[in-house]
């Protein structure tokens, strides 16, 4: 079995206004010896914005800003800004995010060339009813039972005058091209699909979306499969480039009898085609088992967004109980070889 070590909390809330409510769900990226941290954070109420926060090596705050370096400027993320994940492509940073509007959740993006300033770009995913996902999806009477407990909103066409639509998060990109293309992946649930060899972001236009709708069943990447992710499955950390294949943490879901429990889950995809899974541990990478993870905003929640590597130790920052920010660590090569164990 695979030796995970809990390195324990790293960031708690603090009494700043911006973020007395909690912080949670890290994007991560290495720079030197420097581990930078974009989190979310949260006001009393539920909004959210970006803080920041400088690790020397994986472990040790360097320096944590008093202020948010994002916040919601639009309509669409009126309510908070969400769950950051973080890229470099070439010489660009690409942090992905969820905006909230108070009725829907959707994926947004912004490039950087600093990690200090940040230029907005605006809602990245389909902004689709959830009727209109289902005709173009043409799902069989299976899929769309699934689609329908998760994205239906309980029958609400409209909230607030703005109309209900499927959510659709996670967006989080590979972390280089492939044969000169941009891939990244996205969640509308229970599933985890992936958009792949888009010459330019704006090619993502309304009829891009519509044909891939069209062949939506080609583009699932991961489904639920096993017990800890039975209810549903869902983006974690940017993919990590092995010798073996794309490694990648994601996050699944089980509903319990204490409420779903999120644990972090790990598959490992082909390097030059990754809409192909390599394999998949069949049990949790590691799931709540201290009081910091099992009580708190949201109880039994381990949400791993962002990772990053000294030597051969995978460090891997996740949301603990959706209130604090916490650390696992384990060896790299031991994972892999423990998923090629694992093949499908």
């Amino acid at each position: 079995m695979l030796n995970v070590r809990k390195e324990g909390i790293i960031l708690e809330k603090t009494a700043l206004e911006f973020e007395n409510e909690g912080v949670l769900n890290p994007a991560a990226i290495r720079e030197g010896e420097f581990v930078h941290l974009f989190y979310r954070a949260v006001h009393i109420g539920n909004h959210s914005s970006i803080g920041y926060c400088l690790l020397k090596g994986p472990l040790k705050i360097e320096d944590r800003h008093y202020k948010p370096i994002l916040v919601p400027e639009f309509d669409y993320e009126s309510q908070g800004i969400e769950d950051p994940r973080l890229v470099k492509i070439d010489e660009l940073y690409y942090l992905t995010y969820t905006a909230f509007d108070g009725v829907n959740a959707l994926g947004c993006l912004a490039t950087s060339t600093d990690l200090i300033h940040f230029e907005k770009k605006g809602i990245m995913v389909p902004q689709i009813t959830y009727e209109e996902f289902n005709k173009l999806s043409n799902t069989n009477p299976s899929m769309d039972s699934k689609y329908f407990r998760y994205n239906q909103h309980e029958g609400i066409l409209e909230k607030d005058g703005i109309k209900m639509l499927v959510w659709d998060k996670n967006v989080i990109f590979f972390p280089r091209k492939i044969n000169g293309k941009f891939y990244f992946m996205h969640r509308i649930r229970p599933e985890v699909q992936i958009v792949v060899a888009i010459d330019k972001l704006e090619d993502l236009t309304i009829d891009f979306w519509r044909d891939y709708f069209l062949r939506f069943n080609d583009f699932v990447l991961l489904s639920p499969k096993y017990d800890h992710e039975i209810s549903y499955i869902g983006g974690g950390c940017p993919p990590i480039e092995t010798e073996h294949g794309w490694l990648l943490i994601y996050h699944g879901v089980k509903d319990s009898l204490k409420g779903y429990v999120y644990s972090a889950c790990a598959a490992l995809l082909d390097l030059e085609n990754p809409q192909k899974e390599i394999a998949r541990l069949p049990y949790a990478l590691f799931k709540p088992e201290y009081v910091w993870e099992l009580k708190g905003e949201v109880n039994n929640v381990c949400f791993p967004t962002g990772a990053v590597v000294f030597d051969d130790m995978l460090y891997i920052y996740y949301g603990a109980a959706d209130e604090r920010i916490a650390c696992a660590s384990m060896s790299l090569s031991e994972l892999v070889n423990e998923l090629l164990a694992n093949k499908i």
